[in-house]
């Protein structure tokens, strides 16, 4: 229930403090003094800056410029005066956004002024009338679309990555075709166009991958909810936030993301507000009714639109909507922020870099060999356009153009396997990271198990009942008064209710609006008998409700008659608690006893009997809940400045226990499987949760997070390990079983006993606050651990610990309090069902169920793998089997034995399609069995992927396709090898008695057949590269384990394409090709094979000899 502006907290001693740090904080742009004055002139806000300017550790790179916008106008607004009248035309277009939130004084106006203002009721809201003409007029609450800056994108899909060297090739071509060559040379100028359409079919696979893994991806923000509580004609109810028009009552509690900018008329006291996605700064702030600020940005009364509520609840008027909102037109400043590269990207650049620039020296090595040894030697052999051609020939041959086509059509799949497997990533760095990821930490209610609660316990201190006993209690007229007592906490203490949509099913189906822990005792109480007229005859009067760094939640109601026998007058108002009882217990002096029907002091024996009731519940792993109740007569007025201090410091003392709760919320039945699949990974597995120890434990045993017999480790034997004070060094695990694994750290901490780090380690919030740096060098060393009774802020600490001691952390959790640790973890999960807060901050979302976290990891594992399948496919015929006929001809006279077409054909066409099947590739084995990833230490493109590239397929390759191309000119010219080595300017009219027609007529026969050799050894080298350690005989593409036709069909189309090329008389006359005879299409299937069976001996050494020196550089 949520009242007038009596609960608004007291400001005064947060103003002096913001006072203070604002001078502190002040940020000069001006080499002005001090004491220049700050004029404020009528309708302006004198300019101030919050102490709130802290950036937050990371923002995703499509919001990271609204936080500098945000910081930039709100400290614009404290030195707008003193900006000079000759500021640039950047800044006064500035000034008019700062003019326009300084005219802003929503949040100067009283509540009752801003609601005369709106012309609008706290009470009644709008009605339907008037809020259908605000619409009308104003347009919806939306953010205004920001059109993408196509420009720029076009062009880095035209100009970037290879385009940036091919278009150089371009440019040379087209020299070459004229004025170079005279006459006009066709062919040149034919390669000209040709490599514009290679360049523009890139740039159109990469605009087509970019839109559609960006629409796939985009699909996460059609989870987040788009309805808010507003009062419309008196009556509250759900309505698209895009409806909501300036005068709308709107209630927000928390969990919400607020929905327009609001000046709050009244808050529960405790209301906060996460506003990182417009500040950067991690820190929670307080809301307030009163104005804290003079700056509308800045003051604490006004809820900005997207911001997050992470505590209590409140009621706001809407002051702004949609475009004219803070995020609205700082949306529009921001539009331009270019993302983050993802780390596919960036290993894609890297390689980029490295073929650029092997290119780039291989060009330079030809030119300065024609300027300074060719041109002198053999002044005959080759003409400047001959020159220009061959070092064309070297970019074309050595970069892999058909790379960045195979990389796009890769992002795709992946982007359509997450969504198809029930996963929406927001981008693909979240895929690219989960194969990587070597720590889980799970919260446990609501990601682990159900979050379907039920009451499954009762007890009081000296007593346990079961469920069925109680409510047969509650239910009878003379029920005792410790069980009216019961009923009355369990409903009054509770925010939950009914949903009258339901509210004619039985109970036991009815909807229940509330948080789970509240819906299960409500029912529970409801079960027993109606809490309608209870509510009605005690109302509540204040309240601080539960939150996660508290554990507790209070209500305070009028009471009409307490039903306890004593002396003194009846208090005004009793006071009911509910929570954890580790917290609660310490501010208890007296219980309910059962046995005597009376209130008794809570000694020591009765403290015993209370923790052994606890601990029988918990170790069934059922959550508990105490309930407590205080009579009080405040001293301060209901609803002053100093009311909900007084209640805070004087209630929470001098308790009396009524019961506790045995709450059960069983596990999601995929939990255990998915925790064993991620430890099977090499992943650690940890649950951080807000729990009591016991029940922690009772969970994480169920779900196999805790395994073994041993009771787990606690925090004095952390001490002790840390007082023993000698050096430890993990060593590696060989003559272990391969389940044990030594989880590596950098620490010296002890030559300690293996079971000490394979076993397990419980420890609370309260010995979290005590750990040390060497502490959590050891505690990071822990096999299975369960982190009990922790805060935001400690699970956001754990988080970071593991962090700093180079593991990648993911975290799953689905409520507010996990916000912070999934926004810091290098992947953050949430669950559908979680609230908006928690998905807003979350990089991952799984749809269905809880075990989708081990296909997310699969999928980026198998994508990375497939990856790296790709590039060793795609480098041994496109990059080092065409470069060497370059070299070939320039420094030993060869005449050209592959032309720049059909290089380019290679890269672009054969290999492309054949490529495309290795994308759609099973797991060559159990990818869940191999330890992570190190991001750090193991790259897309690796040496050993070069060595079994170029040094080991590609040097076959190139031997084969020469050898092929030497044979054809002995079998068919009758010209040896020995005669076209070294003969540069020789390959002329009357060599060997031909024409130099005739001698052309071979040179393209020849290149038609190094051409065809290559298409075809890539068949032999695309079914070796598709398992690294399998023999094809083990996995083929056809039986079922192994299944991939794409193979096939991708090698069917590159022989198609290869005819198509070699006998297509246009393609004849324009670049060159020509037919080639039927036996040197014969030829190169018995050398595929041979090329097969190499790989499948190096393979067999590899199963054969694990640790020998073939499986040491083997890839």
């Amino acid at each position: 229930m949520v009242g007038p502006d009596y609960y608004a907290p007291k400001d005064a001693d947060a103003d002096q403090e913001l006072e203070s740090d604002e001078k502190q904080a002040r940020i000069r742009f001006h080499d002005r003094s001090d004491d220049v004055a700050t004029q404020t002139g009528p309708g302006r806000q004198k300019r101030t800056m919050s102490r709130d300017s802290i950036r937050r550790r990371s923002m995703s790179a499509a919001n990271t410029g609204i936080p500098l916008e945000f910081r930039t106008l709100s400290i614009g607004l404290s030195e707008s005066k003193q900006i000079s009248h000759d500021d640039d035309r950047k800044e006064k277009l500035k000034s008019e956004e700062l003019d326009y939130f300084a005219g802003l004084n929503f949040h100067s106006l009283a509540p009752d002024q801003i609601i005369k203002t709106l012309n609008t009721s706290e009470k009644h809201g709008l009605d339907a009338t008037k809020a259908a003409a605000s619409l009308e007029r104003d347009g919806t609450n939306t953010l205004p679309k920001v059109r993408d800056q196509y420009w720029r994108k076009i062009f880095w899909y035209i100009f970037g990555g290879f385009c940036s060297v091919l278009w150089f090739g371009v440019i040379v071509f087209f020299l070459c075709w004229q004025p170079l060559s005279s006459p006009p040379s066709i062919p040149n100028l034919a390669m000209a166009i040709m490599v514009i359409i290679v360049i523009l079919l890139q740039a159109s696979f990469s605009a087509f991958q970019d839109w559609s893994t960006r629409r796939v991806m985009n699909s996460i923000l059609d989870l987040l909810p788009a309805e808010a509580i507003v009062v419309r004609d008196g009556q509250p109810k759900k309505m698209p936030v895009a409806e909501l028009v300036v005068g709308d009552i709107v209630q927000i509690s928390i969990g919400n993301k607020v929905p327009a900018d609001l000046r709050l008329l009244s808050t529960s006291g405790d209301v906060r507000f996460d506003r990182s996605v417009l500040t950067g700064e991690p820190d929670e702030i307080e809301g307030s009714v009163n104005c804290t600020n003079d700056s509308f940005l800045e003051s604490r009364n006004i809820a900005l639109m997207g911001t997050l509520v992470t505590n209590g609840n409140g009621t706001g008027v809407v002051v702004l909507t949609g475009g004219n909102s803070v995020m609205g037109r700082i949306a529009k400043a921001t539009s331009a922020i270019q993302p983050k590269p993802t780390l596919i990207q960036q290993e894609i650049s890297r390689f980029i870099r490295i073929i650029v620039c092997l290119t780039v020296c291989l060009a330079l090595l030809i030119l300065l060999a024609w300027v300074g040894w060719v041109r002198i030697k053999h002044p005959g052999y080759m003409t400047v356009v001959a020159m220009l051609n061959n070092v064309m020939g070297t970019i074309v041959a050595f970069i892999p153009e058909g790379l960045p086509i195979g990389v796009a059509l890769t992002l795709m799949m992946v982007a359509n396997r997450m969504k198809a497997a029930n996963i929406l990533p927001k981008g693909l760095a979240t895929v690219e990271t989960l194969g990587c990821v070597n720590v889980l930490c799970s919260d446990k209610t609501g990601t682990l198990t159900e979050n379907k609660m039920v009451v499954s316990s009762t007890g009081f201190v000296d007593k346990q009942y079961s469920v069925e006993e109680t409510l047969d209690i509650m239910r009878r007229p003379d029920a005792p008064q410790i069980f009216s007592e019961y009923h009355k906490a369990a409903l009054l203490c509770n925010d939950s209710v009914f949903d009258p949509l339901t509210i004619n099913l039985p109970i036991a189906k009815r909807e229940i609006h509330g948080n789970a822990t509240d819906a299960a005792v409500f029912r529970f109480a409801e079960t027993a008998k109606s809490g309608e007229t209870l509510r009605d005859s005690n109302p509540r009067v204040f309240q601080i409700p539960f939150n996660s760094k508290n554990k507790w939640m209070l209500t305070m109601h009028s009471s009409n008659n307490s039903n306890q026998s004593t002396e003194v007058k009846t208090p005004e108002y009793v006071v009911y608690v509910k929570g954890a009882p580790d917290i609660l217990l310490p501010k208890c002096s007296t219980y309910f006893s059962v046995d005597t029907n009376n209130v008794e002091a809570l000694d020591e024996k009765s403290k015993k009997l209370f923790s052994a009731l606890q601990e029988r519940l918990a170790q069934k792993a059922e959550r508990v809940i105490i309930l407590c109740q205080r009579l009080y007569t405040p001293k301060e007025t209901v609803g002053s400045n100093y009311f909900g201090d007084e209640i805070t410091r004087e209630c929470l003392q001098d308790l009396t226990i009524i019961g506790v709760f045995g709450i059960m919320d069983p596990p999601r039945p995929e939990t255990a499987h998915t925790v064993e699949c991620c430890r099977r990974a090499g992943i650690r597995f940890f649950m951080v949760t807000g729990d009591f120890g016991t029940t922690a434990v009772a969970v994480a045993r169920q779900v196999g997070i805790i395994t073994g017999e041993v009771e787990p480790h606690q925090y004095e034997d952390i001490v002790k390990i840390r007082n023993s004070k000698i050096t430890w060094d993990l060593v590696k695990l060989d003559d272990k079983p391969k389940n044990k694994r030594c989880w590596k750290s950098k620490a010296s901490v002890g030559n300690l006993p293996l079971d000490a780090f394979q076993g397990s380690l419980v420890l609370d919030g309260a010995s979290l606050s005590k750990l040390t740096a060497e502490d959590w060098e050891v505690v990071c060393s822990y096999r299975e651990i369960v982190f009990a009774r922790t805060t935001p802020e400690q699970k956001l600490r754990i988080v970071n610990e593991f962090k700093n001691r180079e593991n990648v952390v993911a975290v799953t959790g689905d409520g507010v309090n996990d916000a912070p640790a999934l926004r810091a973890a290098h992947v953050g999960v949430a669950v559908v069902s979680g609230s908006d807060v928690a998905i807003e901050a979350a990089d991952l979302v799984l749809l269905d169920k809880f075990d989708s976290i081990v296909d997310a990891v699969r999928l980026g594992r198998l994508v990375f793998q497939n990856l790296q399948k790709m590039i060793s496919y795609l480098l041994p015929a496109g990059s080092w089997s065409e470069i060497w006929p370059v070299l070939l001809n320039v420094f030993v006279g060869v005449p050209l034995p592959l032309s720049s077409f059909l290089m380019i054909i290679i890269c672009v066409f054969t290999d492309v399609f054949s490529s495309m099947a290795l994308i759609m590739e099973q797991e060559e084995f159990d990818l869940l069995s191999l330890p992570p990833r190190n991001h750090k230490r193991d790259h897309l493109i690796n040496l050993k992927i070069y060595a079994q590239s170029y040094l080991f397929i590609g040097v076959m390759e190139t031997v084969m396709a020469h050898a092929m191309f030497f044979l054809y000119m002995y079998q068919e010219a009758g010209i040896p090898m020995r005669s076209l080595l070294k003969l540069f300017e020789g390959y002329t009219e009357g060599f060997y008695g031909y024409t130099q027609a005739e001698l052309t007529h071979f040179n393209n026969v020849g290149q038609c057949v190094y051409f065809v050799t290559l298409v075809i050894l890539q068949w032999g080298n695309l079914l070796s590269i598709r398992n690294k350690r399998l023999s094809i005989t083990q996995a083929d593409p056809i039986r079922k384990a192994h299944r991939n036709l794409w193979i096939p069909c991708g090698a069917l189309v590159a022989f198609c394409i290869a005819i198509f090329v070699t006998e297509t008389p246009a393609i004849q006359d324009v670049f060159g090709t020509a037919a080639v005879p039927i036996k040197h299409w014969l030829i190169p299937l018995g050398l595929a094979t041979a090329l097969l069976t190499m790989d499948e001996i190096r393979k067999l050494l590899v199963r054969l000899f694990p640790k020998g020196p073939v499986a040491r550089i083997a890839w």
